[in-house]
């Protein structure tokens, strides 16, 4: 995960002396920004001023959207140079702000798919497509391994189908212990479809905090910018199986991330804990691990 710059540190100090008016603003800018770190992005300095300027009420959205795009029209070094993404990152952060500031929503695969278009049109070629081709990522979490992702030929059927059976779900009288467990369930299930070539955890992300809210939770702490990237880990684990290696699904790490968002709970979120090999390190081993996962992560 990058370090933290000067700028980025009082971005942090200045969201948590923000006036109540303003939490919405808030908290849409430090979701945005946190859920970069899922791809290893970091945006600009120019990125955390113009958002003050839209917390604070000096600009609009289209503003800022306005303002991102003149900046990087007029920077040499564009997209074109895969070593940098921060135009990605500035450009993704402040939609992702303006999406969660707005009230509309629909449950649906076309939203989710829209989401995708909205977030990365002109940053991916395929933005708001679903893959053609199948996939693998090497995870740090499972030593390399890859989780199983849906087959390409099946994606629109995955989608199509998962949605319908969680609209034919039932929250009623449920306890809350009950409905954290499904929405863990159904949002591990989403991700794992993987429909897009390329930004799916922040796709699933947004998509998950606008559902949450049509079903009346507030979700506007600060769990998704602070553990933005447990979050993934914990989506890798939940449907990562290895039956030689004696390694289950373990939907533990995700349902802890949702009884913060949800219960307001503090279960400590700890990336070296999601790790494949971490009991085996626990105790007298740990510093071991830890060594062995700063490696494996830089």
């Amino acid at each position: 995960m990058p370090e933290k710059g000067p700028y980025e540190a009082d971005f942090e100090k200045y969201l948590r002396h923000t006036s109540a008016d303003k939490k919405e603003k808030t908290f849409a800018w430090a979701t945005a920004i946190g859920l970069q770190q899922v791809d290893g992005l970091k945006p600009s300095e120019y990125l955390y001023q113009t958002a003050k300027r839209n917390i604070e009420g000096e600009i609009s959205f289209d503003d800022v959207s306005r303002l991102i795009n003149s900046y990087y029209k007029s920077k040499s070094l564009r997209l074109q140079n895969p070593d940098n993404r921060t135009e990605e990152a500035d450009k993704v952060s402040s939609r992702i702000a303006q999406i969660l500031s707005e009230p509309s929503f629909n449950f649906s695969p076309s939203y989710l798919i829209a989401v995708h278009k909205r977030l990365f049109d002109g940053i991916f070629k395929f933005a708001g497509r679903l893959r053609d081709y199948d996939i693998t990522k090497n995870e740090w979490v499972l030593n390399g391994d890859t989780v199983m992702y849906g087959a390409a030929f099946e994606l629109k059927s995955a989608l199509e189908y998962d949605f319908m059976q969680e609209k034919k779900f039932r929250y009623k009288n449920l306890s809350m212990d009950e409905i954290v467990r499904h929405i863990t369930f159904f949002v591990s299930r989403l991700w794992q479809i993987h429909a897009f070539g390329e930004g799916n955890t922040r796709t699933t992300a947004v998509f998950t905090i606008k559902y949450l809210r049509s079903l009346g939770f507030k979700a506007d702490n600060d769990i998704f910018a602070q553990n933005s990237w447990y979050f993934r880990n914990a989506l890798v684990r939940a449907n990562y199986t290895n039956l030689q290696k004696g390694i289950s699904e373990n939907h533990i790490f995700l349902e802890k991330f949702f009884r913060n968002l949800l219960l307001d709970e503090h279960n400590k979120l700890k990336n070296r804990e999601t790790h494949i090999d971490y009991a085996k390190y626990a105790g007298k081993f740990r510093k071991k691990l830890r060594l062995k996962l700063m490696k494996t992560s830089v």
